[in-house]
């Protein structure tokens, strides 16, 4: 019974890595396509810009140059100059993932060749440069977009290689404008513009804002006025009140005589009072 059941736990170990190796397969097969390989770079960088902007803050397959039919896979909608500020700047991202000048890297370095590793990085910085002036040709035309393209690598390990090369960013940035970036340092860019765009986003709210406050002060202006106009009204009024009291009270005086002096006289009295008034 229990070599029964070591059996049955052998075969169940052998299926899941079948199970596995399949998987494995299918991943090599995806990395060595090149037209998947570059689709998973394109979704991976869909991912990062999805996770971190919003909808109406970038946008997909944008022909960035005038009369140009070449179309970059994302772009970041940034604001245009203070003389046009509805004008929308392109900042284009691409994806590029040369896989087979990076895995000849990784297979030169685990077995310890150090001839092939150098022949392999200098490959794959000929293969990065020719991708960065790609981009340059291709998606950057300012002033309808930044004077500067960002290229994607999927890979953190893929990125590493590039910056362990001496001056080889620095080349891309002075030569071709172009800013590369892996996954991580990716998304910390993303976040500054995010943060850039809340700021304007404030900005601009905030100028509405002082739009409104100046309305709200002409507006108490005016309510200041009708107070003005009221409280004259009603201290006319309260006059008038003051002079029905006065005679009101001379009535009242003039009525409590009426009983002790004749019917005559007092037609005459109530005529001198008012006249003494």
């Amino acid at each position: 019974k229990q070599v029964s059941e070591r059996l049955e736990q052998v075969y169940k170990g052998l299926g899941e890595m079948r199970t596995l190796a399949t998987g494995v397969g299918d991943l090599k097969k995806v990395l060595t396509n090149v037209k998947t390989r570059g689709t998973w770079g394109e979704i991976q960088l869909g991912n990062i810009l999805e996770q971190i902007l919003t909808q109406d803050q970038y946008d997909v397959n944008v022909a960035t140059r005038k009369n140009s039919n070449e179309r970059v896979e994302f772009a970041i909608k940034l604001p245009g100059p203070d003389s046009d500020k509805d004008k929308v700047v392109w900042m284009p991202i691409d994806s590029k993932f040369p896989q087979e000048d990076y895995q000849r890297l990784i297979d030169a370095q685990e077995n310890a060749d150090k001839e092939l590793a150098e022949k392999a990085v200098k490959s794959l910085e000929i293969r990065i440069k020719a991708e960065a002036k790609q981009i340059r040709e291709k998606y950057i035309d300012p002033p309808n977009t930044t004077d500067f393209g960002i290229m994607f690598l999927p890979v953190e390990g893929l990125y590493a290689e590039v910056l362990r090369r001496p001056g080889l960013c620095d080349f891309l940035q002075r030569e071709y404008r172009i800013v590369v970036t892996g996954p991580t340092t990716l998304a910390a860019m993303l976040n500054s513009l995010h943060m850039g765009f809340r700021t304007l986003a404030i900005e601009k709210r905030s100028s509405e804002v002082w739009e409104l406050l100046g309305l709200v002060k002409t507006e108490f202006g005016k309510f200041g006025d009708v107070l003005a106009k009221t409280k004259k009204k009603l201290k006319e009024a309260s006059n008038t009140i003051d002079q029905a009291e006065v005679r009101s009270r001379a009535i009242e005086r003039k009525l409590t005589k009426v009983q002790e002096i004749p019917m005559e006289d007092s037609v005459k009295l109530i005529a001198d009072e008012e006249n003494s008034d």
